[in-house]
């Protein structure tokens, strides 16, 4: 691998961005740290609120963002719907009317906009006079604002049109308007319709044929879509309201519930059900933002990953200035910002405010991601399972498998020193023939020469399949969901249940209980409890029981072929149960949900791996042990080498081009390698921050995290460190920045002890920089005090 970073070269504003051309690695050489204003991560601002003589305050209205404005349409102050157009400048921070020509549509609220290519399109909502309470009704018109011109136009489809409605949810996507669900007066409403937006004479409504787990019928809620596919979250929905997400795709015209049953006790849980609040997309995240849940208004962010199917609450920065909780407000997204005006607060009061919102732009965690591929990929495997008894065979690492679980570390340990008692006999008889070949065996770990076989470890009460399930748990911290309808999956997961008791793995155990329950239905109850039954899983076999005795379940299980089928034991504990049913029993101890894929790593790295280490890695001469196949999962630069040139010494010597890291920030980058750590000093920062290239990470997440905390952290305290790293790595601009800080700073610096450390070169720096801050003038009367 040749990535040789070069210097950080110098330019003078006040933030780190980084620049480079991914498709050359040679551009390596010209990182550049660019300091220039930035806006701090996670926090909401208070932007100036709508001026009355612009526009009245507002509910239920849309707002769409078209290159550097907000516009806002509609809506009602309480008093009248209104159908003004309003227009706000990110960049000035100030409102105005927006120019408009032609009859725009009717004053409305509960009506959906998006944006096109350069028109904003306003389809549906309800109309009328709200106070005489008169000419009151649903629409199903679409309009076209042109942004260029201001010119309303109203699309006269001809053919079928959707049903008029209100509240219902609306996206662009594929050229094409999708409208779903809604309220049209008497119902709540499923249906979804698409129109193409290229051609207004050729235009005509499709209804869409959906297929899947179709969202209750529902309105209030809000739509995003992100990866190709649209989000609905919650909304009214009557008896049947939820907090589920659910995924609509376009192309396959097919939902999905997303499932929530991988999310362990103790995890951030899904938002509450609500109505009336807002859902933007950004990068790879939704962001949820207020609504009515349950007659209270929460006015935390909530943040959905879609490639790792997680929630959680989004802590604003200190200096944040809140948003109060509110319903029926609107959001829309400009460059990495969100943007919220408007709502209904306490009381029923209508508001006119703007809120701004700073999105993180950090690459995700891919720790997951490569330790899956590398369990995919079974690249420098050193471990073999025999399994069951037809002695399946099944790949792995020792350094994963120990990190996860102490059973099969023991089960390694053993087989590592009968090997290790094999080789020992093997030398001494060959030894005794004067011939043979000498295979090292030293400090408890066994040395592996690439032609060396795998350490073979028996396991006779596990089956392959289930066992390659636990296997990618232990890689990943997770397993697939069982589809809906399909038992056999219900099964397998039952048989990896089994393998987590016995191999005392507590999340596994959570994660497989969860999802069991979670899938249990009418139509495989009574296999499922059978088969409990048999593998002798009582927690399982009780849920299905309390399942089965359910009065809404009883008589549609007991018309089922199944219970004619069914144990004469089970049918008898059934009937018992339905007939007296056992008293429930509460318990306060708290649920075990074991340790978590980054608890172990870290635990690993932090001493528990040390056994088990098969590469030493120099820092300027110094020996750190580490983990083959950790490296490898998550550095290019370390695959490369242990595929094609691995030491024989299985020694590799430490840089980042050619610059050694301190030892400080050495730890920081192994701390990233094995469980994606990115807290460092921001010294540690200048550092690694070109880390990412040389050794190959899947993305720039390290970088982004050392550029923010360049930007937030170098203080008076630290910049003396931070000089020295700068200096070390040819970071220019940043040695610039330090120096500035220390010139202006400097009756507190001075004072630092570690002034004094400083190399002569870098204090004669010091020295010439205040000599250039200081001015002529006080130079004469310096010299007239003498």
């Amino acid at each position: 691998m040749s990535w040789f970073p070069g210097t950080m070269s110098s330019k003078s504003k006040v933030a780190p961005s980084v620049e480079f051309d991914h498709s050359c690695s040679d551009s390596v050489e010209y990182l550049t740290l660019n300091f220039e204003p930035f806006e701090t991560v996670h926090r909401w601002r208070r932007l100036p609120p709508c001026d009355e003589f612009v526009g009245a305050r507002r509910s239920k209205h849309t707002v769409v963002a078209y290159k550097d404005a907000i516009y806002v349409f509609g809506g009602d102050n309480g008093k009248n719907m209104l159908n003004d157009l309003l227009r706000f400048d990110v960049k000035d921070c100030s409102w105005c009317r927006a120019f408009t020509t032609g009859t725009p549509p009717a004053p409305r609220y509960h009506h959906s906009a998006v944006v096109y290519g350069s028109s904003m399109f306003v389809f549906g909502g309800y109309t009328g006079d709200i106070y005489s309470n008169s000419n009151l009704k649903n629409k199903n018109d679409l309009f076209e604002y042109k942004f260029a011109t201001g010119q309303w136009t109203e699309w006269k489809v001809e053919g079928r049109l959707p049903v008029a409605r209100s509240a219902h949810g609306a996206t662009v996507y594929s050229d094409k308007l999708w409208i779903f669900a809604g309220y049209d007066g008497n119902a709540r409403l499923s249906d979804m319709w698409t129109i193409s937006l290229q051609d207004r004479e050729q235009a005509c409504w499709e209804e869409i044929e959906q297929s899947g787990e179709i969202p209750p019928s529902c309105c209030n809620f809000p739509v995003a879509v992100c990866r190709d596919k649209m989000f609905v979250f919650s909304g009214q929905s009557g008896a049947k309201i939820t907090n589920n997400l659910f995924q609509f795709e376009f192309k396959e015209k097919v939902w999905t519930r997303i499932p929530t049953e991988h999310l362990l006790r103790g995890s951030p849980p899904p938002p509450q059900r609500r109505y009336g609040h807002t859902m933007v997309a950004f990068e790879r995240h939704l962001y949820v933002f207020g609504g009515a849940a349950d007659n209270t208004l929460p006015n935390e962010l909530h943040c959905y990953d879609v490639d790792s199917q997680t929630w959680e609450v989004i802590q604003p920065s200190p200096d944040s200035e809140m948003p109060s909780g509110r319903l029926f407000h609107a959001a829309a997204v400009i460059s990495d910002a969100m943007y919220i005006f408007g709502g209904t607060v306490d009381n029923n009061v209508r508001s006119g405010e703007m809120y701004r919102f700073q999105f993180s732009c950090y690459p995700k965690c891919t720790l997951h991601e490569d330790y899956g591929k590398l369990w995919e990929n079974r690249q420098f495997c050193d471990l073999e399972f025999i399994l069951g008894e037809k002695e399946e065979r099944v790949k792995g690492h020792i350094a994963i498998v120990t990190a996860r679980s102490r059973w099969l570390r023991k089960k390694i340990t053993q087989a590592r020193e009968r090997l290790r008692q094999k080789v020992k006999q093997e030398s001494v008889e060959e030894e005794a023939v004067a011939a043979g070949v000498q295979k090292e065996v030293s400090g408890g770990s066994v040395k592996h020469s690439s032609t060396q076989p795998l350490l073979e470890v028996t396991i006779r009460d596990a089956e392959a399949q289930p066992f390659r399930v636990l296997m990618q748990f232990l890689y990943t911290d997770k397993i697939k969901y069982p589809r809906k309808g399909h038992v056999q999956e219900v099964l397998l997961i039952m048989d990896v249940y089994k393998l987590a008791l016995s191999f005392q793995l507590a999340r596994l155990e959570q994660l497989c209980v969860q999802y069991i329950e979670a899938s249990v239905d009418l139509q495989n109850v009574l296999i499922v409890c059978e088969n409990a039954n048999k593998l002798q899983l009582d927690q399982l076999k009780e849920h299905c029981l309390n399942f089965v005795v359910k009065e809404s379940h009883f008589n549609q299980v007991i018309m089922t072929k199944e219970f004619e089928h069914l144990s004469t034991p089970l049918i008898v504990e059934i009937v018992r149960r339905k007939q007296q049913p056992p008293p429930r029993l509460y318990s306060d101890q708290p649920v075990d949900i074991g340790t978590s894929l980054v608890q172990d790593m870290k635990a690993y790295l932090e001493g528990a791996g040390l056994e088990f280490c098969d590469i030493t890695l120099l820092l300027d001469g110094h020996p750190r042990p580490a983990h083959k196949a950790i490296l490898a999962a998550r550095s290019s630069y370390f695959e490369a080498m242990f595929r094609s040139f691995m030491p024989e010494d299985g020694q590799v010597n430490i840089s980042i081009g050619e610059m050694v890291p301190s030892k400080q920030a050495f730890e920081s980058m192994l701390r990233y390698i094995y469980y994606g750590d990115v807290n460092m000093p921001p010294e540690d920062s200048l550092y690694l921050f070109a880390a990412p290239y040389y050794y190959g990470f899947s993305n720039n997440r390290l970088q982004a995290y050392c550029k923010q905390n360049l930007e937030m952290n170098v203080t008076v305290e630290n910049v003396l460190q931070i000089l020295e790293a700068a200096d070390k790595t040819q970071a220019l601009d940043m040695k610039k920045h330090c120096l500035h800080i220390i010139v202006h700073q400097f009756i507190k610096v001075s004072k630092l002890p570690n002034l004094r450390s400083l190399s002569q070169l870098l204090l004669l720096d010091i020295i010439e920089s205040l000599a250039n801050h200081i001015s002529d003038k006080q130079c004469a009367e310096m010299g007239s005090d003498i």
